[in-house]
């Protein structure tokens, strides 16, 4: 019965592989390579990620977000790149933005440095943390002194330390650095082109809007962008505000090299299909 199950489970969660009629002409229709695709591993924790890795190859996305060493010999497999690491973080809301954080973090990512180069990689994810009454000022003190060292390590290792930029109004109550001219100002302070952001368009578009000017005006400080429909983070297609082609053919003006991933949480029931789509929407 065990095997059976396992059987039918495995069959089921494949099943989301094929595609329905009308995405068959979509599946064949080559990518422009103008936009470096990637995926975040998190919107479909219902695959494994073998077969997430599966899915994207078909795709053809190069790379996986959100991942950390235990999951890079899997992309190694399917010639995917981890195109965001992670796991040197402590969470979200404790981050460089608090001295009580800096000798764990530190700690955390003079471990993981190494391992990022070692394995052929070059983007690590770090965090603000939460304010917790802090100002600006003391907020961005707070980061330099933290992270000026690990980017010292990062210069030698060839690594960029990323900081996301998360919304504060919805999603991340509180989080420092959820505007992009914070970020910007911070990368000012660091002075390293081994310290960039991570433009995650969803959650800057609750924050403060005005997407593109905003692409625009600081990409020198961008390194990354991640989607997701506003509101709600679901699929990026008709049924939410922003319109992505737009957005895309921005970054692209920017001169922008890197990774665009999609980070929504599919709705429908076809998750593979949703993100086949918004590869294709975003594919300018």
């Amino acid at each position: 019965m065990l095997a059976g199950t396992a059987a039918i489970t495995a069959s089921g969660m494949l099943s989301s592989f094929t595609e329905p009629e009308k995405d068959k002409k979509m599946a064949a229709d080559k990518l422009k390579g103008n936009i470096n695709h990637a995926v975040c591993r998190w919107c479909y924790g219902d695959m494994s990620v073998e077969q997430l890795c599966a899915a994207a190859k078909d795709i053809g996305i190069k790379g996986i977000d959100l991942v950390g060493p235990a999951d890079w010999p899997t992309l190694q497999k399917y010639g995917l790149y981890s195109s965001m690491c992670n796991g040197a973080e402590i969470n979200l809301t404790d981050g460089f933005g608090d001295k009580q954080f800096h000798a764990q973090l530190q700690k955390n990512y003079s471990e993981m440095i190494p391992k990022v180069a070692a394995a052929g990689y070059k983007n690590l994810i770090c965090f603000s943390g939460s304010r917790r009454g802090k100002d600006n000022e003391t907020g961005w003190d707070n980061c330099v002194e933290g992270l000026k060292p690990m980017v010292e390590l990062a210069e030698k290792h060839n690594v960029v330390l990323v900081m996301e930029l998360l919304n504060s109004k919805i999603d991340h109550k509180d989080y420092q650095c959820d505007r992009v001219e914070w970020g910007a100002e911070l990368a000012k302070r660091l002075g390293s082109e081994n310290f960039k952001l991570l433009f995650d368009i969803y959650h800057m578009q609750i924050d403060e809007g005005d997407v593109i000017r905003n692409i625009r005006q600081y990409h020198p400080y961008i390194n990354h962008y991640h989607t997701g429909g506003v509101p709600g983070r679901n699929e990026i297609d008709e049924t939410q505000e922003l319109y992505y082609p737009a957005i895309m053919r921005a970054i692209l003006e920017t001169g922008h090299k890197g990774f665009v991933a999609q980070e929504f949480i599919p709705k429908q029931k076809d998750k593979v299909a949703s993100l086949r789509k918004a590869v294709h929407i975003c594919d300018v």
